[in-house]
């Protein structure tokens, strides 16, 4: 503490010295917030991944069932027979039923995905009220 003006040495301290140090804090903040918003996305964009691989496979599922439903057709023209193609048929409805009810699902999945880094946008909201309170 400086005898003669009662100030310590924190008070002291030039204006620049504080621009500096200001710049650096905001310089940290910056880095930090984007590095929360980069975890952020990052963890959002594997949920709408997995939707994404749910509608792949929910794809090829009904591309299969609808060979076999192709081929179904196929054994009732050429062989006229009740029981071959009545299996390829069910077997063939069955898959389509399956990949269209994964379609579905993994549609809901992406649908339900938000890329909003909202924990972020929260921060920079806080910081920034804090930054205009240290201002005043």
């Amino acid at each position: 503490m400086d005898q003669a003006t009662g100030r310590t040495a924190q008070e002291e301290r030039s204006l620049g010295d504080l621009l500096a140090d200001l710049t650096r804090q905001i310089s940290t903040l910056v880095r930090q917030e984007i590095a929360l918003a980069r975890a952020e996305t990052v963890s959002e964009l594997k949920g709408a991944a997995r939707g994404g691989g749910m509608v792949a496979i929910g794809g090829v599922l009904v591309h299969a069932g609808a060979l076999a439903v192709l081929a179904a057709i196929a054994l009732v023209l050429i062989q006229a027979g009740v029981t071959p193609w009545l299996a390829a048929l069910l077997v063939g409805v069955v898959v389509a039923a399956i990949g269209a009810a994964l379609i579905g699902s993994g549609r809901s999945a992406i649908a339900a995905t938000d890329l909003t880094p909202r924990r972020t946008i929260e921060t920079i909201k806080d910081d920034a009220t804090m930054a205009k309170e240290h201002v005043k």
